[in-house]
């Protein structure tokens, strides 16, 4: 409009077509067009420039003529979105779908015009839309499709770590960290340090549909790991997943893979290392001074704006989850189940047997649980084909059954030093009684039990008055104890006294 009204003003100070065009720099031909059609609104140059440039714009190109669509692109245009999906299917090119086009019709576009009307269809239907994220609501988090490396000094052997990227969409503070592998435990050992960087935990989590996240995917109701519900509900979070195929629903943690790759992947791309700890703390560094540099055109950083939004975060719990597992198994009638992980076998109580139960383990404990009441804690042992058993859980029999497997000469005579030193000699006795001592073991444990009868005190009396017997069984001293015998005075020795007179003989009287 600014050329126009030049062209307006020349006009009226009498200016001819050519020194117009040499004033405004424009060809002569364009000046007459301008000219035909000032003429053509029948309006004195001096009122056309009253007007303002809407109205001047509409004065001056009312006559243009606009064409009409013709029927070709009434017919080709309900068929551009399916073409659109056609091209993201492999070997698919513009070519090939205007070929398939030519064929369906006679007066077909050209190949040109077909490009043309494919790319402009396209633009419209791309149009993003701005957001504006509040503080502290979302985190997202993916893994960066390119892997980093590093070297075994030992065997040569290049090493490909899979990087988790985090981001908190409102001020674009950025986690990264190399793993060993894109596993649940090192997933969720990695979460536990990523909102622990972030200084607190957001409302929601965005991920895509990642196997470990999501079980099951759905648009509107995806069904999530076991693990990562535990996870969510030690953090006091809820997980939330991507429509499977539309990244722009995490288009914050695209963008920060991006940069990923220009401000950490590419400022290692020649260095070497040789171990994961080596690569985790150059990415760290990189990653510091990512979150530290000032965006473009502003005087902020994504770091200054974290440290406003960090307010907004839920606080961090007390410690970090700890991954957990689960299992079904059956109780089975030696009344332990097996942990199929480490085939070690856990006891529960007997009363359990057949019954179907949930195993709960992590790297330290085993919880066993019927229904919603936890009937056995075990510490987690990973010895295979070995049975782990509490004595609360076994039945009576069983009970004293094993007690026994454990009995040795040892074991007796320790537990009569408890109940005093004549009772100890008179266990002592009986083990070396016999040539095989496994056969006096019933015997010491019936004289043991007589202690809950009778008391350590009484049992040592008896023992005491059964040693000067000939006789020592268990039936001898039980005998004493139910007699009463070892109340009385201590027996004195019953030995005859022969007074000395003429008619002894002795030694000299035998030749």
């Amino acid at each position: 409009m600014l050329q126009i009204r030049k062209i307006l003003q020349l006009l009226d100070r009498g200016f001819s077509q050519r020194r117009i065009a040499r004033e405004v720099d424009i060809s002569r031909n364009t000046v007459q067009d301008y000219c035909v059609k000032i003429v053509k609104t029948g309006q004195p140059v001096k009122k056309l420039l009253l007007l303002g440039d809407h109205e001047l714009n509409q004065c001056i190109t009312s006559d243009r003529s606009v064409p009409l669509k013709d029927n070709r692109y009434e017919r080709l245009a309900p068929r551009l979105p399916e073409y659109l999906k056609e091209l993201n299917r492999t070997g698919v090119t513009r070519l090939l779908l205007w070929r398939e086009y030519c064929r369906l019709e006679a007066d077909a576009y050209s190949y040109q015009q077909f490009c043309f009307h494919l790319g402009n269809h396209q633009r419209i239907h791309s149009a993003v839309m701005h957001f504006d994220h509040i503080a502290g609501d979302k985190a997202e988090i993916d893994f960066a499709g390119q892997k980093l490396s590093y070297v075994d000094r030992q065997t040569g052997e290049v090493i490909y770590c899979p990087v988790l990227i985090g981001v908190l969409p409102h001020s674009g503070y950025t986690y990264a960290e190399p793993l060993v592998n894109a596993g649940m435990e090192q997933l969720v050992s990695s979460l536990n340090k990523c909102v622990e960087y972030f200084g607190g935990v957001p409302v929601h989590i965005v991920s895509d549909n990642m196997k470990q996240v999501v079980k099951s995917a759905n648009r509107y109701e995806p069904a999530f790991t076991e693990l990562i519900n535990q996870w969510s509900v030690h953090y006091n979070t809820t997980f939330l997943a991507a429509r499977v195929a539309r990244p722009r629903d995490k288009a914050t943690v695209e963008k920060a893979v991006d940069l990923a790759y220009k401000r950490i992947y590419a400022p290692l791309r020649d260095k070497t290392f040789f171990s994961l700890e080596e690569l985790k703390v150059a990415v760290n560094q990189c990653l510091h001074e990512h979150n530290q540099a000032l965006f473009q055109k502003k005087d902020f950083s994504r770091y200054d704006l974290h440290l406003a939004e960090k307010t907004s975060l839920k606080p961090l719990p007390l410690k970090p989850f700890e991954l957990k597992y689960s299992a079904d198994a059956k109780v089975q009638k030696n009344y332990h189940v097996t942990l199929g992980q480490d085939w070690h076998h856990y006891s529960v109580p007997f009363r359990c047997i057949g019954k179907r139960v949930k195993i709960i383990y992590d790297a330290q404990v085993v919880e066993i649980y019927d229904g919603l009441n936890r009937i056995a804690l075990h510490k987690r042992d990973y010895r295979k084909h070995v049975h782990t058993t509490q004595d609360v859980h076994m039945p009576e029999k069983h009970l004293h059954y094993s007690q026994s497997m454990g009995w040795d000469q040892n074991y007796f005579m320790d537990k009569a030093g408890h109940v005093g030193e004549h009772f100890k000699k008179v266990i002592e006795h009986i083990l070396n009684s016999k040539q095989f001592t496994e056969q006096t073991y019933n015997a010491c444990v019936g004289l043991l039990r007589l202690k809950e009868k009778y008391g350590n005190s009484r049992l040592e009396a008896a023992s005491q008055r059964a040693l000067l017997g000939a006789s020592i069984t268990y039936r001898s001293i039980s005998a004493i104890l139910s007699n009463g015998t070892d109340r009385q005075l201590s027996m004195q020795e019953n030995t005859a006294v022969v007074p000395r007179h003429d008619n002894i003989r002795g030694p000299e009287n035998y030749y």
